[in-house]
């Protein structure tokens, strides 16, 4: 028996951006790995990338994620 069911019809209200496609779809259409949601909104999903950009220059700029400064520890 598997532990997760693969839903084939998405529900009302979910909004996914595919990455393949390059759209808004409602529901899940297209697999897992080619997409950004769910969001609560058509607009949410619409600006996906838009959000994506944001957060990868928020980790980028994050102390927190980076490793210590080369050199530091090597002896």
């Amino acid at each position: 028996m598997a532990l997760f069911k693969k839903r084939t019809v998405g529900k009302p209200g979910e909004w996914y951006y595919c990455l393949e496609h390059k759209k808004v779809e409602e529901g899940p259409d297209c697999p897992a790995k080619d997409r950004f949601g769910p969001y609560a909104s058509r607009q949410e999903a619409e600006h996906a990338m838009e959000t994506a950009r944001e957060r990868n220059l928020q980790w980028e700029n994050d102390p927190k994620w980076h490793d210590a400064a080369k050199g530091a520890d090597e002896d």
